[in-house]
């Protein structure tokens, strides 16, 4: 174009002598820009800003297990000396008796190991780094057993067994019991006077872990434990299938010591710790009975009023 080669850059200056040049215009010629991007990745675009905000309502963990969750069958682990002896002393099912390297020996360690073997039990050895990570940091000692999944009964082969007993059927049921401690009690106490079975809720209560197996002495072994979704649920087919339904509380309206109905068939339901039966158990309960105590005594542990419990029913029985 005339003129064009008067522009500033358009005459460039070399060995070769004058050349016209493109005054730095071909480094900004246009370029393809690719395919069009979505609408959601568009800045400044409606369809951009709505993503954002989904994604800040969506927690970040969203479709994965908590970390703390365990799957149902996971294997427990029963740490300590004193636990792990008296556990094989027990006879409580086992799979393996896993020992610290370089552990300092004792009365406890030898019987422990003398048992795991005359059962036939896998004797493991590993490092004391490697028994911290799989306890949890828990104070083993140097020693773990490692405790298979329980096997749970059926609620309705639980019913069978109680209204086939002979002497009137006997179950007992907990409502929120938490600390497996108490549970393993129970059961154990359940077994010695002659309770078909226990009922114990499928969450926010203690299931039957090493913990409850050890307490229990091993008698978890001989006595059908069922684990259910909805323990009031639970409770109507026991009424169902003909068994009263008597709710232990502080407040009850019948006293231990004048239940008539103690020669029916029962269920008996121990509550928490702490609140005792929730409102909507509490509201199936037949009746409702309470433990008579001196003065300056609130409450029993949930294990001990179920002991007196059933020892009274048993009494009463065998009269």
């Amino acid at each position: 174009m005339a003129g064009n080669s008067r522009r500033q850059g358009a005459i460039r200056k070399s060995k070769k002598g004058p050349q016209v040049g493109s005054g730095g215009q071909r480094g900004q010629k246009l370029e393809g820009r690719g395919p069009t991007p979505r609408a959601e990745d568009r800045t400044g675009h409606p369809a951009k800003r709505r993503a954002a905000s989904a994604a800040k309502r969506t927690p970040s963990n969203a479709g994965r297990a908590p970390r703390s969750a365990k799957p149902r069958d996971a294997k427990e682990l029963l740490v300590g000396r004193n636990p792990v002896a008296e556990a094989l002393r027990a006879s409580i099912p086992a799979t393996a008796l896993y020992v610290a390297i370089g552990i300092e020996s004792d009365e406890r360690v030898t019987e422990s190991v003398r048992a795991a073997a005359d059962r036939g039990l896998a004797i493991l050895e590993v490092s004391r780094s490697e028994l911290d990570r799989m306890t949890g940091g828990l104070l083993h000692q140097g020693l773990a057993l490692q405790v298979p999944p329980f096997q749970y009964t059926d609620l309705d082969d639980l019913l069978a067994d109680a209204t086939q007993a002979p002497a009137g059927g006997l179950l007992v049921a907990l409502d929120g019991v938490t600390d497996p401690r108490n549970l393993g009690a129970i059961v154990r106490s359940a077994v010695a006077f002659g309770a078909q079975g226990v009922l114990v809720p499928e969450r926010r209560a203690a299931g039957m872990n090493a913990a409850a197996w050890r307490t229990s002495a091993g008698t978890a072994a001989n006595t059908s434990i069922a684990q259910v979704t909805n323990l009031t649920r639970a409770l109507k087919s026991c009424q169902q299938a003909g068994l009263l339904v008597v709710g232990l509380a502080a407040d009850g309206d019948t006293p231990l010591y004048e239940l008539d109905a103690a020669d029916d068939p029962l269920v008996v339901v121990v509550g928490s710790e702490g609140k005792g039966l929730s409102r909507l158990v509490a509201a199936t309960c037949d009746l409702t009975v309470s433990i008579p105590m001196a003065r300056g005594a609130e409450s029993l542990n949930a294990s001990v009023a179920a002991a007196v419990t059933l020892s009274e029913i048993a009494r009463r029985r065998s009269a």
